[in-house]
């Protein structure tokens, strides 16, 4: 479902979770409901925000990497400086 993008089998596959005896997945499943159309979307169209989200991720990585030594200024020095 998530490599070939067949968000339309998820109301099959949330279906047979809450057939199945697994706690953790029933919880799982109510999560996805919240915002199913979402989901679905994601499951389905061919956009994504995984470039976005590396490079916050490695903002934060240099955050981290930071604490408590300088204020923003180097933090934004280290950010724009950085490849």
């Amino acid at each position: 479902m998530l490599a070939e993008r067949q968000g339309e089998r998820l109301p099959d596959w949330l279906a047979a979770v809450r057939q199945d005896d697994l706690p953790s997945l029933h919880t799982l499943a109510a999560g996805i409901d919240r915002d199913r159309d979402a989901v679905i979307a994601g499951l389905t169209l061919p956009w994504s925000s995984g470039a976005v989200e590396g490079h916050v991720n490695r903002i934060k990585m240099i955050k981290r990497q930071m604490y408590g030594r300088a204020g923003f200024n180097l933090l934004r020095k280290r950010v724009l400086l950085a490849s």
